[in-house]
């Protein structure tokens, strides 16, 4: 008679049995190792581990937490079916975790890459999935398995506290932008988890607000680039958003995650809630929202009950631990992958120098302020961010890195000499400054916090004039940060008082003494121009540019690179001008962060509870352009250090299939990148009220030298013609002579082309629908 060894293991606090006979994942089939789970291990694995210093079973969040120390989450591990627990990592400008751990000398930095407004301003899909596959390559060395990233919401209104994360007003290049880093990160055999699933378009009250969105806008605005990158792209997990959308949570809504994103979408991967996301795990369960995280206790039990009472059916809860186990068996960490917790940080500081000048956007050169002449040598660098430069924004969306590249640093090893006066004046300023703002540290939310911004300093007009009498040129850095938690407000986006008259002043003095201003904006969401654009002789707008930020705009200034960056959204001529401004908070006060009852506190129960997206799908250029509204910079501009000649445009259509060719010539004396851009506008009597024109596709050239010209190819289907019609439930073209426009910007149509379609239809279901009337723009 033969002898068979049991040996046991502790599952919250409960003895379980592991003979050879017990299923493995990976060795078993996922129905066996299912089928072998108790209704206790389902639920656990369906609820995250915790999240340390909030929630969790304190013995797993000990034992997950030491995994990769600061990364977000982890899924459950259930040790006798050989399922591991797997790491959930921020974010969407590089890995996010810690990089000092316990009784360890050794540092653990991760790469700050571009944010993702810069890398939007690229265009240049190619490069961002260069940039994704760097950062994926770290999240693999350092053993995560899950990069909880890219977030593509769209950009509503320019006060939205992570706009800076997100990528675009338009869908196409926020979906084509999100597609191309996804397929970055996942070439190396890590996940990644598009964000945040959907309508999360302001911070304030987030996990409470109501975004009112009617169908067509969310289908033709919210909702396409999320398609686009799961069609595209195939992310490992979907994150659903904090907010209600149209009075269902997201988390718990059905026809949301399964009827449009599985169904009609045809996605086959997990969907996981962002942090403390939703309220009732049974909905979250019904709906589809395979992964609660970080979870809690209470989560746990309501599961566990809700099955035995009959509220949860064990085949939903089977059918969502199916989508977790099918994530997990993809992972480095089940495959048993040896990380060595040392990526080429070195080579990942090129690539984010490198592409960050690729996003960068020349808004303004007069007289060739720029780049900088050989005999500008001597700099007067103003500006508090010019010697404290912003990487990045705050929150999940920063990144842990060894340093941050300031301007000042940067020109200095490009060779140029700074003032020390100025920069002995300025650093003292700055310590004042930050230890006048520093944070309440009992506030445990703080790290995630923006800091205040140091007030800008003034200067007498005699210290001016000798500035301008021993310095070739004048440089300015305006710097806005936010983050997570908080919109910006008002006077965020407008210049300060002390900003205004530094500009001023030192362009008065400078102008006088016949020498250039430079103006760079080192912010992370877009800011008022129009009163003052006129007064520098140049304005470079550098975004946030990751920690080689100083080094990638002396780049820049310098002529190393010519500037090919266009701007993703539209800068308006004041905030009053965008579609949602009376829709939008503008008093920049904290989301409700009550995770514990997940929802507004009392002190905010009348702080945005929601929003009326009324602008409809009028978002963006397509309200400026279908209103006629000025502006004080179009969607999709940019200069260049040269210049570019578009001749021969061409229209074929095969199959559907309509490809436009255009001829691009550089015709200036240096190399440069440009972008084209391809709007579409619907035949005049079209049955729905339809934008003035909209961005169906668009290409960057290669480096092209003077005189180099190169042949320009679009393609799109008829189908992204198509409107998306309330009334029938259906996608639908209408029949009639539509315009393709290739332009320069939105603003900017180098030619037109003009062809007939024929009507079609394609029925969708009839979902997501707004639960009372909200008034919409018409055109």
């Amino acid at each position: 008679m033969k002898k068979h060894i049991i040996s046991t293991i502790l599952i919250s606090g409960t003895l379980v049995a592991c003979s050879p006979g017990t299923p493995r994942l990976g060795k078993s089939s996922i129905d066996d190792v299912i089928a072998a789970m108790t209704l206790e291990e389902k639920a656990h694995l369906v609820v995250g581990t915790g999240m340390e210093g909030f929630s969790g079973d304190s013995a797993v969040v000990g034992e997950t937490k030491s995994l990769v120390p600061g990364a977000a989450g982890t899924t459950y591990p259930i040790h006798r079916l050989g399922i591991p627990a797997v790491v959930l990592a921020d974010g969407p400008a590089g890995l996010r975790i810690n990089p000092k751990r316990e009784g360890d000398s050794a540092t653990y930095y991760c790469t700050h890459f571009p944010i993702g407004t810069l890398l939007a301003s690229t265009w240049n899909q190619e490069l961002v999935q260069q940039v994704g596959s760097a950062i994926g390559n770290e999240v693999l060395e350092y053993g995560a398995d899950v990069l909880l990233a890219p977030a593509l919401n769209i950009h509503r209104n320019p006060l939205c506290g992570r706009n800076f994360e997100y990528y675009s007003e338009d869908p196409v290049v926020a979906g084509k932008i999100a597609a191309s880093y996804v397929k970055g990160v996942q070439s190396n055999g890590v996940g990644t988890s598009i964000k945040h699933f959907a309508g999360n378009n302001q911070e304030s009250n987030r996990m409470a607000t109501d975004a009112r969105i009617s169908p067509r806008a969310l289908r033709e605005i919210y909702l396409k680039g999320f398609e686009i990158a799961v069609k595209e792209a195939e992310p490992w997990t979907v994150m659903s958003s904090y907010n209600y959308l149209n009075g269902i949570y997201t988390s718990e809504n059905l026809e949301l995650l399964t009827t449009l994103l599985r169904n009609e979408w045809g996605y086959k991967g997990m969907v996981m809630t962002d942090w403390f996301g939703g309220k009732n795990p049974i909905a979250q369960m019904l709906a589809g929202n395979d992964l609660l995280e970080p979870g809690t206790p209470k989560q746990l039990e309501m599961i566990i009950n809700g099955v035995k009472q009959g509220k949860l059916s064990e085949s939903v809860l089977n059918r969502n631990v199916r989508r977790i186990l099918e994530m997990i068996i993809k992972t480095p960490r089940f495959k048993g992958y040896q990380y060595s917790n040392k990526p080429d940080l070195k080579a990942h500081a090129a690539v984010t120098r490198q592409s960050a000048t690729e996003g960068m956007v020349l808004l303004k050169n007069d007289n060739k302020a720029l780049p900088f002449s050989a005999d500008v040598k001597n700099v007067a660098l103003f500006g508090c961010t010019s010697y404290d430069f912003i990487a990045g924004g705050t929150g999940s969306g920063n990144v842990n890195r060894a340093y941050t590249v300031s301007l000042l640093e940067g020109l200095k090893s490009a060779g140029y000499i700074i003032d020390n006066t100025l920069k002995v004046a300025y650093e003292k300023h700055i310590a004042y400054e930050n230890k006048r703002n520093t944070p309440d540290k009992s506030n445990k939310y703080a790290t995630f916090m923006p800091l205040p911004r140091p007030t800008e300093m003034t200067f007498s007009q005699q210290t001016l004039k000798e500035q301008a009498a021993k310095s070739d040129v004048a440089l300015i850095t305006l710097g806005r940060t936010s983050g997570e938690f908080l919109d910006r407000k008002l006077n965020d986006f407008n210049l300060s008082k002390e900003e205004q008259q530094m500009l001023k002043d030192i362009c008065q003095a400078f102008h006088a003494a016949g020498k250039k201003v430079v103006i760079v904006l080192n912010i992370g969401g877009v800011i008022e121009t129009a009163s003052w654009k006129e007064t520098p002789d140049a304005i470079l707008l550098a975004w946030q540019a990751g920690q080689e930020g100083g080094n990638s705009v002396a780049d820049v200034l310098s002529g190393k690179t010519s500037p090919s960056g266009k701007l993703p959204m539209t800068f308006p001529i004041k905030f009053e001008d965008v579609a949602s401004s009376a829709n939008f908070p503008t008093e920049g006060k904290m989301s409700s962060m009550d995770f514990t009852n997940h929802g507004k506190k009392k002190s905010e129960e009348k702080l945005w509870d929601y929003s009326d997206y009324e602008e409809n799908i009028y978002v963006g250029y397509r309200y400026f352009d279908s209103f006629n509204k000025g502006v004080s910079y179009p969607f999709g501009y940019g200069l260049s250090y040269t210049t570019f000649q578009y001749t021969n445009p061409t229209l074929k259509t095969e199959n559907n299939v309509y490809t436009v060719t255009v001829n691009v010539k550089n015709t200036g004396q240096v190399a440069g990148k440009e972008i084209v851009e391809l709007y579409v506008s619907a035949p005049v009597n079209a049955k729905l009220p339809k934008p003035e024109k909209e961005l169906k596709a668009f290409a960057k050239t290669k480096e092209l030298k003077p005189g180099e010209t190169v042949v320009v190819s679009l393609k799109l289907n008829a189908t992204d013609l198509a409107s998306y019609s309330e009334k029938e439930s259906a996608w639908v073209v209408d029949e009639g002579s539509y315009k393709f426009l290739i332009g320069a910007s939105s603003r900017d149509i180098k030619a037109t082309l003009k062809t007939n379609l024929s009507a079609s239809s394609q029925k969708m279901h009839n979902i997501l629908n707004l639960q009372k009337p909200i008034n919409i723009l018409e055109k």
